[in-house]
């Protein structure tokens, strides 16, 4: 029965002469053709939509401000995850096999990691940068500065920089599990990567739970005191009849529009990245034995928050959507186009 099986088994190889090759995935062509079509689409959107926020903030003097460039910074990390890293990982997580070499297979990854890590570093500081905004507007311009706001830029991507390329290139991920990657689960061809228990702990530790919980911590202060502000020009209202009612509509648009964004913000971020960094940081304690398909479909959760990020901390504002228009019809190519007042 068993020797029926095998003989009707298909086995293919990254490559058929090495001993020791990874095997493809089995899948049907249909299938290919759908991830395919899936990979191509979101490293599209992930690309243009990160490369109008970059045209749109720089190009336009209007848009030169401390805030904006944080959300450029941003926009360069995921333009460039969306260039470098994403087209490799569809290849990769399609077929199972890499056909690059060991070197780039390092260097692309540690790019992946750096980049990630960059993304939700600069998330992480723009949710500080709005907490002054709104819960200390008055201090605002004096304490988030150009100065203060380069600082933050340069903290993220050395930050990220050490993530990536400190522990990729370094082996630093295989310090407590050397012997068992190489004669359990590497095979030549793969470009499996795998953590111990320490760098799993500390790997996810900087790079999404001590940031996600900052970020969850702002956000729901930010919220409070938006809400706050918002009863508090409605009992404003109230005793001004002359204004009552326009006043009325806007706080209560402008309350339902904080829970919304709020939500929205936070939601997609932690949908995104939770699944990768909740299975990253269990699998070295128990054995490694989560699926390498599981670990794939969780990382590309985490690669659609940098196609998501345009939409959030860009497209919502009515600046972008005018700056896009210009860009769209080319008047960025007229002469003052820079100068457009955009609000």
């Amino acid at each position: 029965m068993n020797s029926s099986l095998r003989s009707t088994e298909t086995v293919e190889y990254c490559y058929s002469f090495a001993e020791q090759s990874c095997m493809k995935a089995n899948r049907s062509s249909g299938l290919r053709v759908s991830l395919y079509l899936f990979g191509v689409v979101a490293i599209l959107v992930t690309v243009v939509g990160n490369m109008l926020v970059i045209i749109s903030i720089s190009h336009f003097k209007k848009l030169h401000t401390p805030t904006n460039y944080l959300i450029l910074s941003l926009a360069v990390a995921d333009f460039l995850l969306g260039c470098m890293v994403m087209p490799y990982s569809l290849v990769r997580s399609i077929e199972n096999c890499w056909y690059l070499g060991e070197m780039f297979c390092k260097l692309q990854s540690s790019f992946d990691f750096m980049l990630c890590a960059a993304s939700i570093f600069h998330l992480c500081f723009i949710s500080i940068d709005r907490y002054y905004a709104v819960c200390d507007p008055l201090k605002y311009k004096t304490r988030i500065t150009l100065q203060i706001v380069l600082m933050m830029i340069f903290t993220s991507w050395i930050l990220s920089a050490f993530v990536g390329f400190g522990m990729i290139c370094l082996e630093l991920n295989l310090i407590e599990i050397r012997d068992l990657y190489y004669r359990q689960i590497y095979c030549y061809g793969g470009c499996i990567l795998l953590m111990g228990k320490f760098c799993s702990v500390i790997y996810s530790l900087i790079s999404f739970y001590l940031p996600g919980f900052i970020m969850l911590c702002i956000y729901t202060k930010i919220y409070f005191v938006a809400t706050k502000q918002a009863r508090a020009i409605n009992d404003i209202a109230r005793q001004t009849q002359a204004i009552k009612d326009s006043k009325n509509i806007s706080s209560q648009t402008s309350e339902r529009k904080a829970a919304k964004t709020l939500g929205i913000v936070m939601g997609v971020f932690l949908i995104c990245w939770s699944p990768y960094f909740t299975s990253n940081f269990i699998d070295p304690f128990i054995e490694h034995s989560t699926p390498r398909i599981m670990f794939d479909l969780f990382f590309w959760f985490g690669y659609l928050n940098s196609a998501f990020n345009p939409v959030i901390y860009a497209f919502f504002y009515s600046w972008f959507r005018k700056a896009l228009k210009n860009v769209l019809t080319f008047k960025i190519f007229t002469t003052d186009s820079s100068r457009i007042n955009l609000f």
